[in-house]
């Protein structure tokens, strides 16, 4: 029998095939754990996720990815069908991360009505970034797919503390996130469920790339971050195998900064 508390012990990250949920799906794969994955990929990005899960099934882990929209209910539930059938008699979910960067970057106010942000495309924002955290557990409770000692993990950032241009959108949902990360954490407390938010600190992502200005927060994070350097997924990964070990019972409500100490700087 294995001495690794992780071993066959099954993960679920949404955003899977690239940025910090690849990082996370690779690194708890390295860890021993299976790793079940949503994505959406087209055509042209398909490669990475490909890349993806044969790198975690390079570990010896199974890998079980799902291209679809993570945002749909009807799609989710086929998601967790096939989660369920996959899983034996006894096992559930060890490990929920919810990793998923899809929102419109506009700002709130333009001179002409088309080029500032409408009420669809914020709802979309806070909808993707922020409530299908609440309703994949939802579902994941109501199937029976957490139990005791489960953890749950969403990602946000310092935009929801502080302005970015055309950031409107996903800086509120960032901010809905971290309330629904402490939400769920006191109602799964009694459950034995840990819940918590990982703010990492600038990293360079496919999503940080689409924010108008990325340039210029890269030199600055560069400038202000004590250890010099930009957070990587690498380090993202590394903390979430760490909190995800079975002796860590007590951390849930938490915002927890992966960011080398760049929080702290003004």
């Amino acid at each position: 029998m294995s001495n690794n508390p992780l071993q066959g012990k099954w993960a679920l990250i949404l955003g899977a095939s690239s940025g910090f949920g690849a990082a996370t799906g690779k690194a708890l794969a390295a860890a021993g754990m299976n790793i079940a994955g949503v994505h959406l990929d087209l055509r042209a990005t398909l490669p990475i996720a490909k890349q993806t899960i044969a790198d975690i099934e390079a570990t010896g882990a199974r890998a079980l990815f799902f291209n679809t929209n993570a945002a749909d209910p009807d799609k989710r539930g086929k998601v967790l069908d096939g989660i369920a059938a996959a899983l034996g008699p006894g096992e559930t979910v060890h490990v929920f991360m919810h990793s998923l960067a899809f929102g419109t970057l506009k700002p709130f106010i333009a001179d002409a009505p088309e080029d500032a942000i409408d009420q669809a495309q914020m709802e979309m924002t806070s909808n993707v970034m922020a409530h299908s955290l609440v309703y994949w557990t939802q579902d994941l409770v109501r199937r029976g797919l957490l139990s005791r000692g489960s953890r749950i993990f969403s990602m946000t950032s310092e935009g929801s503390q502080r302005v970015v241009p055309n950031y409107g959108a996903v800086s509120a949902a960032k901010a809905a996130l971290e309330s629904h990360t402490r939400q769920l954490a006191f109602e799964l407390g009694s459950r034995g469920v840990l819940v918590n938010c990982i703010n990492a600190g600038v990293t360079d992502t496919a999503a940080l790339r689409k924010i108008p200005g990325h340039e210029a927060m890269i030199e600055a994070t560069l400038r202000r971050n004590p250890q010099a350097r930009m957070t990587t997924p690498a380090d993202v990964a590394a903390t979430i195998v760490a909190l995800s070990q079975p002796d860590v019972k007590f951390v849930s409500g938490s915002v927890i900064f992966v960011d080398g100490g760049e929080a702290i700087v003004g």
